[in-house]
């Protein structure tokens, strides 16, 4: 009888929730309209999406105008950076300056990448926060960095490869009480994909103008995002087309997929507390297993401040790749970094800002829990480990 698979690559996506799936199911086939249409079916897919927009600002805290729905997190990184900075260009080219950014060296590369095209293209001029060995940027740094210039400051709330928590409150604070002096207000952007299934999101408690979230890592479907845009923020379009999504967005919207983003974040709010607990017992069960039961084993990144869900270990003398080839042959789902880089033989660039050289980096193992993970995988995945990581050492003569 073949071994059931295990899966432990949460962060990278997670599965449908069947109680989201049958929320979306009858969007697919019996209400299928156009909701930018004017007859029965288009009104019918038009209320699903509102009923989607106000299950989200009822999460996030804020009305429902201020939603927009994506195709998924880097669309809404991309608009909210690029969108941002072409919304303020013409303000600071009258001062004869470019906008400022200020974002971290371990952001998503859909943002690092947005901010190096805004550089190339000579738009703007950004500065990129180091983080430490925990993993985590210091308010002060911001503080330090903050010029007459500066439009937009972007920070991630949970990094997606090492599951450390940014102090985001802090910051929005800070840019709250410099902003009540400036001519030209700081817009504060997080992208919170990570952190959506298990810590606060509330935009006011955040601080945020500006916020990201996806539904494929909250049990939802793949393809849709949304983008928090507090009312009265610059924000530019960066795709042409209709007037869908308040002007921001063209495009004709996926119902399915909203619907049961909308359905994903009403079950996130519900369980969150209950998941965080079962998962965070999980997490810490496997932690001390595998540094107690394998040598040379580090935990990357803050103890404390993380999300209950990740663990990313080092492991000394082995590959990550040949690590994570070995769980698969066992049936273990795991990542050596993140999954938009997988086949990139490059060091992790979130790795690599938290000091670790390239052979660290190339032994490193991620590996994220979830609501349907249980003790039992994650002892199997610890002793099939602990077998991998012994057989790889033995051909390495180590």
């Amino acid at each position: 009888m073949a071994r059931r698979k295990i899966y432990l690559d949460y962060a990278a996506t997670t599965p449908l929730d069947p109680r989201v799936f049958a929320v979306i199911k009858p969007h697919f086939s019996q209400k299928f309209g156009n909701p930018a249409s004017l007859h029965s079916f288009g009104k019918e897919a038009g209320e699903a999406v509102e009923n989607a927009r106000k299950q989200a600002a009822d999460f996030f805290g804020c009305s429902p105008e201020e939603i927009i729905f994506t195709s998924g997190a880097t669309e809404s990184n991309n608009l909210a950076t690029k969108g941002a900075i072409i919304a303020k260009i013409s303000h600071f080219s009258r001062k004869k300056t470019k906008p400022h950014i200020i974002t971290t060296q371990f952001e998503h590369s859909c943002v690092l990448n947005s901010c190096k095209k805004l550089e190339e293209q000579g738009m703007a001029e950004v500065t990129y926060l180091p983080v430490g060995r925990e993993g985590v940027i210091s308010v002060n740094d911001v503080k330090k960095n903050i010029k007459e210039n500066t439009a937009l400051v972007s920070v991630m709330y949970v990094n997606n490869e090492i599951g450390t928590i940014q102090p985001i409150r802090e910051i929005g604070k800070l840019i709250s009480t410099l902003n009540k002096a400036r001519e030209s207000k700081i817009l504060f952007h997080t992208d919170a994909v990570q952190a959506v299934n298990y810590i606060d999101c509330k935009v006011e408690n955040l601080g945020v103008d500006l916020l990201t979230a996806s539904a494929h890592k909250i049990y939802g479907p793949k393809g849709v995002g949304l983008l928090y845009i507090r009312k009265n923020t610059p924000l530019t379009r960066i795709q042409d087309g209709g007037s869908h999504e308040s002007g921001l967005r063209a495009g004709t919207l996926n119902v399915p997929g909203i619907a049961g983003f909308g359905a994903a974040l009403e079950l996130a709010n519900q369980e969150r507390a209950k998941n965080f607990k079962i998962v965070e017992k999980l997490r810490d069960h496997m932690v001390v297993r595998v540094t107690r039961e394998i040598k040379g084993v580090k935990l990357n990144g803050s103890k404390i401040k993380r999300i209950p869900a990740n663990a990313n270990f080092t492991i000394r003398d082995v590959e990550g790749e040949g690590m994570l080839l070995g769980l698969d042959l066992a049936g273990i789902a795991v990542s050596t970094g993140s999954a938009c880089s997988a086949g990139d033989l490059r060091p992790s660039h979130v790795l690599t800002a938290i000091g670790l050289g390239e052979k660290e980096s190339h032994g490193s193992l991620r590996v994220t829990l979830g609501k349907y993970t249980t003790k039992q995988e994650v002892d199997v995945f610890v002793d099939t480990l602990k077998e991998v990581v012994g057989r790889l050492r033995k051909i390495a003569g180590k």
